[in-house]
């Protein structure tokens, strides 16, 4: 891990995020991008060419000075951090940011079930995690604890989950964590037989891994709904993160349809970090 982008808006959620950022840095030795998306007024850009320009060089120039004091922080001494102003609002510029600079993750904070449409549904980090091509690690909370010991991996073992499990798979190893993966069976259409899910599982690992070493690590649960079953395995095993696959601008993955990555993301009190498929 070489480069960490974090998106902010100076909030206190930007904190947790840059603080979260901070301490995966010195872990890996990574450069932060601090990235601040600078919103546009209809009006400005209604405005003629010389106050559009006057307007749009203000606010960059105040964008600048929340930056020198929102990055004086204790926690960033002997971190790398390159402050990035974007002049307009286009969440896929993230995305061009992290594939420009070559970043490794995106770093974000939520505010979480106190702000269920303000966060995830249509919102900032939503927009972010749709457009993104790299992990986006989702915090609604200051962690002093960044190691990630236990991680569960929620997963319908489709073949288009293959790619999502091996990246995450592979951060995971470095960071020596113990990976529990989690199928939901719900009482519904969705229905499956333990047989018809081993089955799926079977197939999965001898093509993602071409052995079945993990089957081991692989807990199949029943619950009304897909989040309330990840929610209530990841606090039964005490996990440090939810890691769920997405399709980007496509939505969630699979089994993760509707409004369900959304609801993981808000009511959970764990960190969640997705995985582009």
């Amino acid at each position: 891990m070489k480069k960490i982008i974090v998106p902010v808006d100076f909030s206190e959620h930007s904190e947790y995020a840059l603080h979260v950022a901070a301490k995966l840095a010195k872990k890996y030795n990574a450069e932060i991008l601090v990235l601040h998306m600078l919103e546009m007024s209809d009006i400005m850009l209604s405005a003629s060419d010389g106050l559009q320009y006057e307007k749009a060089a203000y606010f960059f120039k105040l964008s600048e000075q929340k930056f020198e004091t929102f990055l004086e922080k204790d926690y960033l001494k002997g971190v790398k951090v390159t402050p990035i102003i974007k002049h307009f609002k286009v969440f896929s510029e993230v995305n061009d940011v992290a594939q420009k600079n070559d970043a490794d993750l995106i770093v974000m904070g939520s505010h979480g079930s106190s702000g269920v449409k303000e966060f995830f549904v249509g919102s900032n980090t939503e927009r972010v995690v749709r457009n993104a091509d790299i992990p986006v690690l989702v915090v609604k909370n200051r962690l002093e604890d960044i190691n990630f010991e236990t991680v569960v991996f929620a997963c319908d073992f489709s073949e288009e989950s293959i790619k999502p499990y091996i990246n995450a798979i592979k951060m995971f190893n470095k960071m020596n964590s113990k990976v529990y993966m989690v199928y939901v069976n719900l009482p519904n259409e969705r229905f499956k037989t333990s047989a018809e899910i081993e089955k799926s599982v079977v197939n999965f690992f001898a093509k993602a891994d071409r052995n079945l070493d993990r089957m081991s690590e692989v807990h199949y649960v029943s619950d009304y709904t897909v989040e309330a079953g990840i929610i209530n395995f990841a606090s039964k095993v005490g996990a440090d993160i939810i890691a769920i696959p997405t399709h980007g601008k496509k939505g969630l993955a699979h089994f993760l349809e509707g409004s369900i990555g959304e609801d993981v993301a808000n009511h959970a009190e764990f960190p969640v970090i997705t995985f582009k498929i």
